[in-house]
C-alpha cells in the first residue's frame, strides 16, 4: 500500500471515528439529568472521549503519511459520515434541508482547505503564544456568557459549538508549535504551551458536550467542525506567514468557499428552528380546552345499563372521531421534555 493511499484511508476512518464520538456525545446529552459540561459518571461519554482521542491519533498519523492539502479536506467529512451513521444507529432521521446544509458546510470547508498554503515559516515567539493564548480565552469566556444570555435553545448551542471549535482549532495551532520546536535534549522547554494546549482541548471537549443538548446532532456537530480549522487557518495565515494557493484568484475562491460553508450553517441551524427533532407529534383533532370529565356517572337499573352499552358499543365504531388528549406539566426539572398523558371522553355520532 503508497503511502497516499494509507493516508486517505487513515484521513477517512479518523472521520468517522469523530462522527461516531459525536454522536455518543449528543445521545449522553439528550438523555442526561446530571451536569451538561462533564456527565463523569457516564461510561457512555468516557467512550465518546475515547473515540475523539483515536480520531485525533489518526489524523496526526495521517499527516505523517500524507501532505496537509488533502489530510486537512478529509477531515470535513466528518459531518457527512455522521448523519447517515445517526440515521443507522440511533434512529434519527435528517430532512433535506439538513444533508443540504451539510453538504455546503463540507464542500465549503473542504474547498477552503485545499486552497491554503501550509508552508508558513515563520515561528511564534513567547509573546506571541501569550497573547494568543490570552485573546482566545477571552473568546471562549465570552462566546459561554453569551451563550448563557440567548433564549432559544438551538441557537445557544450553536454558540457553544463555536466556542469549542475556537479552542480545538487554537489547540491545533500549540500543537503546531510545539511539534516544530520540541526536542528530545530539552523535553520540558514547551511546557508552558503543552498545558496551553491541554487546557483549550479539555475547554474544547466540555463545551461540545454541552452544545449537543436541546439542539440535535447536526447543527452543533457542523459549527464544531467548521469553526475548527477555520480558527486554525486564519491564525496561520496572519502568525505563521502561510497564504492562499494561486495568489488573488486563490484568495477569491477561499472567500466563495467560506461564504458556501457559512451558508450551510446557517441552513443546519434554521433547520432545527424550525424542525425540532424530538418534540412530540399531536393529531389534528387535538382536544378542545377545558376540564377533563372525572368518569361516566354510576347508574342501576336495565335501562341504564343497556344505554352504557350502546353507548360504548357508539363510542367504539367511531373511535377516532374528535378524540383528544389532555397534557400537563410533570413537577420537578427534567433534561428531556416529559409530559403526562390523561385521555379524555371520546365523543362519537350517532
Amino acid at each position: 500500500m503508497s503511502p497516499l493511499v494509507l493516508s486517505v484511508l487513515l484521513a477517512l476512518v479518523s472521520a468517522v471515528a469523530y462522527a461516531a464520538a459525536a454522536i455518543v456525545q449528543e445521545r449522553v446529552a439528550a438523555s442526561a439529568d446530571g451536569p451538561r459540561y462533564a456527565p463523569l459518571r457516564r461510561p457512555a461519554w468516557w467512550g465518546a472521549v475515547l473515540l475523539n482521542g483515536l480520531g485525533a491519533a489518526l489524523h496526526v498519523a495521517a499527516l505523517a503519511y500524507g501532505p496537509l492539502s488533502l489530510v486537512q479536506p478529509l477531515g470535513a467529512l466528518t459531518i457527512v459520515f455522521a448523519l447517515p451513521m445517526a440515521a443507522l444507529f440511533v434512529g434519527r432521521r435528517v430532512g433535506r434541508t439538513a444533508w443540504r446544509g451539510a453538504v455546503m458546510a463540507t464542500a465549503g470547508l473542504a474547498g477552503l482547505l485545499s486552497l491554503t498554503d501550509g508552508t508558513g515559516t515563520r515561528v511564534l515567539s513567547d509573546a506571541d503564544r501569550h497573547l494568543l493564548a490570552a485573546v482566545t480565552f477571552g473568546t471562549v469566556a465570552a462566546l459561554f456568557f453569551l451563550a448563557r444570555v440567548v433564549g432559544r435553545s438551538v441557537l445557544r448551542s450553536v454558540v457553544l459549538a463555536a466556542a469549542a471549535g475556537v479552542a480545538f482549532g487554537i489547540a491545533s495551532v500549540f500543537t503546531k508549535a510545539v511539534a516544530e520546536e520540541w526536542t528530545a535534549g530539552t523535553p520540558l522547554a514547551e511546557w508552558t504551551s503543552v498545558l496551553t494546549l491541554s487546557a483549550l482541548a479539555i475547554t474544547g471537549l466540555l463545551l461540545s458536550q454541552a452544545s449537543y443538548r436541546g439542539a440535535g446532532l447536526a447543527a452543533p456537530l457542523a459549527t464544531v467542525t467548521v469553526v475548527n480549522p477555520v480558527i486554525a487557518a486564519a491564525v496561520g495565515l496572519t502568525l505563521f506567514g502561510e497564504s492562499f494557493r494561486y495568489g488573488t484568484a486563490g484568495t477569491v475562491a477561499a472567500l466563495l468557499c467560506g461564504a458556501v460553508a457559512a451558508g450551510g450553517l446557517v441552513q443546519l441551524t434554521v433547520d432545527r428552528l424550525t424542525r425540532p427533532e424530538d418534540s412530540p407529534a399531536v393529531s389534528a383533532g387535538a382536544a378542545r380546552p377545558g376540564p377533563a370529565p372525572e368518569g361516566p356517572a354510576r347508574s342501576s337499573g336495565s335501562d341504564r345499563s343497556g344505554r352504557a352499552a350502546r353507548d360504548s358499543d357508539r363510542d367504539a365504531a367511531g373511535a377516532q372521531i374528535r378524540e383528544g388528549i389532555d397534557v400537563g406539566p410533570v413537577p420537578g426539572t427534567r433534561a428531556h421534555l416529559e409530559v403526562e398523558v390523561r385521555p379524555r371522553t371520546v365523543a362519537g355520532r350517532s
